[in-house]
C-alpha cells in the first residue's frame, strides 16, 4: 500500500543525519583524538630514539616493502592467468586463492611452523636444517595473508581494461615494450599503486604473523602488542599507533584520487581472451602451484588436530579437540558467533542507512557523513583497538559484548558502506523526486524499491562483516575479557602455551565456519538472481 509522504520527512532526514554524524564522531573521531593525547603523555622522542623502536621500524618496512612486492607480482601474474586465459574453474579458482582471507593471518604464522619450523611435516620430509623464523618467515607468512586480497583487486582492475588502445598499437606496429610504456603503464600506474600501498598497509600494521615466526626479528606491531597488552604502557602504545596511522592515510588518499577516475573507465572492448596451448598449460601450473602454496597450510591443520604429539607420536587422536573444547572452546565459539552475527545484522543496517543518505541526498551533512563513513579505511585494527581501550575505560561499555561489536563494526565499515553508497549511486537518482509527487513516504521507497534491486549488495555486506568479525585478532585483543573473548583469540593462547595442535584446529573451525557463511550467501545470492530471471 502506498503511503502519503510525511510533511516533516526533510526535518526526520536532517535529524537522522545529525544523529550519524555525531555517533560517528563519538565511535571514530574522539576515541582516535584520545589515543592522541597519550602522545603527550610520553616521551615520544624518547621512544622514537630508543634503539627498540628504531630496530623494529627498521625490520617492518623491510619485511613489509619486501612481502608487498612479491604479493603483489605474484597477484599480478594470477590474474593474468585467471582473467586473460580460458583457464578451466574459474570460479573454484578464485575460491582456493582467496582461501587466506578466511582464517586469521597468526593462523598463517602457526602454519608455515607446520611445515617449515623445526620439526614441520617439509623440513623433516626433506631433512632440511634451515631455519623459517624471523625475517623469511615473517615475509613468507605476510605475503600468504596479503596477495588474495591483491588478487581481487587486481582482477578487477584488469576485467574492466580496454582493448581498444591495443588495436590501435596493431593498426600503428607498436609491440613490446614501447606499447608496455605507451599503454598499459599509464592504465596501471595509479591503480596499482593504490594496490600496493593498501597491501603494505595490511601488512606493516598486521601483528599475528610476526608474533607467531618472527621470532627475535621484532616488527612494531609486535612491540605495540607487547607494550600495551604486557607492560599496560600506554603512552609508547600511542607512539607507535601515530606511526602506523601515516601509511594507512596515504592509502586513503590514494584511493580517494583514484576512485573516481576509476569508476569513470568504461569497456569499450574487452581483451580477447588468451587460447594458445602453451599459455594454457602455463597458466594452469602457476594456479596449482599457488593452490597448492595456499592449501598446504590449512593441510596440516588438519593433521595436526588429529595426531597425538607431531612429530614424537602420529597416532590417529581427537584428544586435542576434546582439550580445546574443555578449555572453553565452545564457549569461545558462541561468543564469536554471537559477536559476528551482531557485527553484521548492524554493521549492514548502518552502512545501507549511511549509504543512503550520503549519496541519495545532497548538503554537507551528506559529504561530512560520506568521509566520516570512510576514515575507517585508513584506522588499522591495533590503533582502533588501542583507541577505544583509552577512550571507553570505564564506561558502562567497556569489557562488553557491546564494545567488541562496536569496534568491529567501525574495523570492517568502511568496504560495506562503499558496496552500499556505489548501488545507491547507480539507481535513479529521480526516483525520491517522483515518489513525494506521488506521496511516498522514503521509508516505503527504501523498503518496496531499494532493498529488492540490492538484496544482493546487502548479502555481500553481510557476509562481508560475518567473515572479517570471525577472524580478526587486532583490535579486539584489546579489548575482550575471558568472558566475552572470541575464539580467534585461543591462537594466541595456545601459542603461548605451545600447543600447536589446538592452536590448529581453532584455525580449522574459523575457516569451516566462515566457509558456511559464504556458501550460504552465494546459494541465497544465486536464488535472488534466479528469482528475478
Amino acid at each position: 500500500m502506498l503511503s502519503r509522504a510525511n510533511p516533516f520527512d526533510s526535518n526526520r532526514t536532517v535529524m537522522t543525519k545529525v544523529l550519524l554524524a555525531t555517533f560517528f564522531v563519538v565511535v571514530v573521531i574522539l576515541p582516535l583524538v584520545t589515543m592522541m593525547t597519550y602522545l603527550f603523555k610520553a616521551n615520544a622522542g624518547a621512544v622514537v630514539a630508543s634503539p627498540q623502536f628504531k630496530t623494529a621500524l627498521s625490520n617492518s618496512l623491510v619485511a613489509t616493502v619486501t612481502a608487498t612486492i612479491i604479493s603483489v607480482v605474484l597477484a599480478y601474474m594470477l590474474a593474468l592467468c585467471v582473467v586473460r586465459t580460458q583457464i578451466r574453474h574459474k570460479t573454484v579458482i578464485t575460491v582456493l586463492i582467496t582461501l587466506p582471507m578466511l582464517i586469521p593471518s597468526v593462523s598463517h604464522g602457526m602454519g608455515l611452523i607446520l611445515l617449515f619450523g623445526s620439526n614441520g611435516l617439509v623440513t623433516t620430509t626433506l631433512g632440511s636444517s634451515s631455519s623459517i623464523y624471523g625475517f623469511k618467515g615473517v615475509v613468507l607468512g605476510s605475503v600468504m595473508y596479503s596477495f588474495p586480497v591483491a588478487y581481487l583487486m587486481i582482477s578487477d582492475i584488469l576485467k574492466y581494461q580496454d582493448y581498444t588502445p591495443y588495436e590501435a598499437c596493431k593498426v600503428l606496429n607498436i609491440t613490446g615494450l614501447n606499447r608496455f610504456h605507451a599503454v598499459t603503464l599509464p592504465y596501471l600506474r595509479k591503480p596499482m599503486i593504490s594496490v600496493f600501498f593498501a597491501t603494505f598497509t595490511m601488512i606493516v600494521t598486521d601483528y599475528g604473523v610476526p608474533l607467531m615466526i618472527g621470532g627475535k626479528f621484532m616488527t612494531l606491531p609486535v612491540l605495540m602488542y607487547q607494550e600495551v597488552i604486557g607492560l599496560l604502557d600506554f603512552g609508547k602504545g600511542a607512539v607507535i599507533g601515530a606511526f602506523f596511522l601515516i601509511p594507512a592515510v596515504i592509502a586513503f588518499i590514494l584511493d580517494q584520487v583514484n576512485k573516481d577516475k576509476a569508476a569513470a573507465t568504461f569497456t569499450k572492448k574487452p581483451f580477447p581472451i588468451q587460447v594458445s596451448s602453451p599459455m594454457l598449460v602455463l597458466s594452469h601450473s602457476f594456479c596449482v602451484l599457488t593452490i597448492l602454496f595456499v592449501l598446504l597450510p590449512v593441510l596440516s591443520f588438519i593433521v595436526l588436530s588429529v595426531i597425538k604429539k607431531y612429530p614424537i607420536n602420529m597416532a590417529f587422536t581427537l584428544d586435542h579437540i576434546r582439550k580445546t573444547m574443555n578449555t572453553g572452546g565452545l564457549q569461545y565459539l558462541g561468543n564469536s558467533l554471537l559477536i559476528a552475527l551482531l557485527t553484521s545484522v548492524v554493521g549492514t543496517v548502518l552502512a545501507f542507512g549511511v549509504g543512503y543518505f550520503s549519496s541519495r541526498s545532497k548538503g554537507r551533512m551528506s559529504r561530512f557523513l560520506h568521509m566520516v563513513a570512510i576514515t575507517a579505511l585508513a584506522i588499522p585494527g591495533l590503533v582502533l583497538g588501542l583507541s577505544y581501550m583509552l577512550f571507553f575505560k570505564g564506561t558502562f561499555l567497556y569489557a562488553t559484548f557491546a564494545i567488541l561489536i562496536l569496534v568491529n563494526t567501525m574495523h570492517f565499515f568502511a568496504s560495506p558502506y562503499l558496496m552500499a553508497y556505489n548501488s545507491f549511486s547507480k539507481i535513479n537518482t529521480n526516483l525520491e523526486a517522483v515518489a513525494q509527487t506521488l506521496g511516498i513516504t522514503k521509508l516505503l521507497l527504501i523498503k518496496d524499491v531499494f532493498i529488492p534491486q540490492m538484496a544482493g549488495t546487502i548479502l555481500e555486506m553481510f557476509s562481508y562483516f560475518f567473515v572479517n568479525s570471525m577472524m580478526t585478532i587486532s583490535a579486539v585483543s584489546f579489548l575482550a575479557t575471558a568472558a566475552n573473548k572470541p575464539l580467534s583469540l585461543m591462537i594466541n593462547l595456545f601459542q603461548a602455551q605451545m600447543v600447536v595442535e589446538g592452536a590448529a584446529f581453532v584455525s580449522l573451525t574459523i575457516l569451516a565456519v566462515n566457509l558456511i557463511v559464504k556458501f550460504i550467501v552465494y546459494v541465497l545470492g544465486k536464488k535472488l538472481v534466479s528469482g528475478r530471471a
